[in-house]
């Protein structure tokens, strides 16, 4: 449950505790804040779990995953089915928390809450996904066949900037599965995590297998190393995917750990000019920025495509609609934080220092009535080169680079150098120019005149080089995979009259 603290300048403030078991508490534990980006104000308080808290989430998943496991798939779907009526009967409740607590518009927020339940619905169908495979006679009188079991207690480790859709990208098909689950939200916007865990109570999960866990590194750190949990789920940087998945296949664990990205865009001359900047808007400054699918590189071919780019993009960039995301007139709210606010202001300094040509400088936008915001207005860089941190690091804000070449060979050489590859996408009218593209550009994630090429449930997610540590992706087929393990079973029944010898040479058919 969420309880009230009396603080010092005698307001109360909720705490957000942790959901084991089937219900919620709050423990004596030490807490961070949680602020609404919009106000710059704190809202709430999570506590940050002890061991003893910990201890009790690992206990009670370890407890029902025995009966859990045994549990029908079809008796698992069912109650898949009813938890997503309910994501869509409380779709309001949960944009309202996303958009509060991430600052995320309210548009954005039901986009990110629809991708998530289409995950949900996939999870539906896991009878299907998890039939085996069946030989008769692969030898004489012999049968052999594959089933695929669940791996136990699992948990997944998840941040900021979607608090619905990225634990949905994990926990249905891993429960669905038969796993149980230990989901660690980020500790900036927890409260939807524990919603989502309320409603699969109330779809029919049972008690324990699925808790959430407040907190921060420290937690991370218990859940890596405990060898009764089997498998990890990682979104979040590169630097701290990488550190996850070395440290948790130490310790024995499947992993997937998927990090940061730097998504380019290719413009060609042919491209229409119109739609790829309604394209770039959404994918560049959408969520301000803060998807790991955000396009912050435009590459034009030829000078004459970049500054007709470059032209539209500037009066549209400057004419953002930015405020609080629960204002459904707004195009773009505040960053998560202010320290985020501080990161992505200081790369804008970088790139004026470093000679990129600033067009459009949304440092200094204050949002009347919300002051103290964490508001950061569009940022538009022309002229960037490669050697430049704004071409090479992730900012997580809303800056968008824009580079020229002169052919889509040097474009398709400039992204293949980079340390990322989660996605990349060309705007063209040539279908030869798009095949080739796809098939020579060295990312995980291919748009062929859309931004933002994020697979559809039934497919999965994940990208290339430093942006993806592990072999398989989330969701979709991959995750079907990830969640659990293969068992071959050969079988033969003699017969009564066998007249069968030993064999000392290796079986064959």
């Amino acid at each position: 449950m969420t309880t009230q603290k009396q603080t010092n300048t005698s307001k109360t403030v909720n705490i957000i505790g942790h959901y084991i078991n089937g219900q919620e508490f709050v423990a004596e534990e030490p807490t961070n804040d949680v602020f609404n980006p919009a106000s710059g104000k704190v809202t709430k308080k999570v506590s940050l779990a002890s061991k003893s808290t910990i201890e009790q989430a690992i206990k009670a998943s370890q407890n029902i995953f025995p009966e859990w496991r045994n549990t029908p798939p079809q008796k698992r779907a069912r109650i898949m089915f009813r938890f997503k009526h309910l994501l869509e009967a409380r779709s309001d409740d949960i944009c309202r928390l996303i958009a509060s607590e991430h600052g995320k518009v309210l548009d954005d927020a039901q986009g990110e809450l629809s991708r998530g339940i289409e995950v949900v619905e996939y999870a539906c169908g896991i009878s299907e996904l998890l039939k085996g495979e069946h030989s008769k006679n692969a030898g004489p009188a012999i049968d052999c066949w594959s089933e695929f079991q669940p791996l136990g207690v699992v948990t997944g480790i998840t941040p900021f900037n979607f608090p619905a859709m990225v634990p949905m990208w994990m926990f249905p098909i891993a429960i669905a599965c038969g796993n149980s689950f230990i989901l660690k939200p980020s500790e900036r916007d927890p409260s939807t995590a524990m919603l989502l865990a309320q409603l699969l109570t109330e779809a029919g999960l049972p008690n324990g297998v699925f808790n959430v866990i407040n907190g921060n590194k420290d937690v991370v750190d218990i859940l890596i190393k405990d060898q009764r949990i089997q498998a990890v789920s990682f979104v979040g940087s590169t630097l701290i995917a990488e550190s996850i998945y070395q440290r948790a296949c130490n310790s024995g664990k499947r992993v997937q750990a998927l990090g940061g990205a730097k998504n380019h865009a290719v413009i060609m001359p042919d491209a229409d000019i119109n739609t790829t900047v309604n394209a770039l808007m959404g994918a560049a400054y959408g969520s301000c920025g803060e998807r790991c699918m955000a396009i912050s590189i435009a590459v034009c071919v030829g000078d004459d495509t970049a500054d007709q780019l470059v032209q539209q993009l500037k009066t549209r960039v400057q004419n953002l609609k930015i405020g609080p995301g629960t204002d459904i007139t707004n195009d773009m709210g505040p960053l998560i934080s202010r320290q985020a606010h501080t990161r992505v202001s200081s790369y804008v300094k970088q790139g004026v220092a470093q000679n990129a040509k600033l067009i459009v400088d949304g440092r200094d936008l204050m949002v009347e009535g919300h002051e103290a915001g964490f508001f950061i207005g569009g940022c538009l860089f022309d002229k960037v080169t490669e050697e430049m941190s704004i071409y090479q690091d992730e900012i997580f804000g809303p800056v968008l680079c824009v580079l020229r070449t002169d052919t889509i060979d040097n474009a398709i050489a400039m992204i293949n150098r980079h340390q990322f590859g989660n996605g990349g996408c060309i705007f063209t009218k040539d279908g030869g120019t798009a095949r080739y593209f796809s098939d020579q550009v060295k990312v995980g994630m291919v748009g062929i005149n859309i931004a933002l090429p994020v697979p559809v449930a039934s497919q999965s997610f994940g990208g290339w080089k430093r942006s993806m540590f592990g072999d398989l992706y989330v969701y979709g087929p991959d995750a079907i995979r990830f969640y659990t393990r293969r068992k071959t079973i050969t079988q033969k029944w003699p017969s009564s009259d066998s007249t069968d010898k030993p064999l000392f040479s290796f079986p064959s058919g």
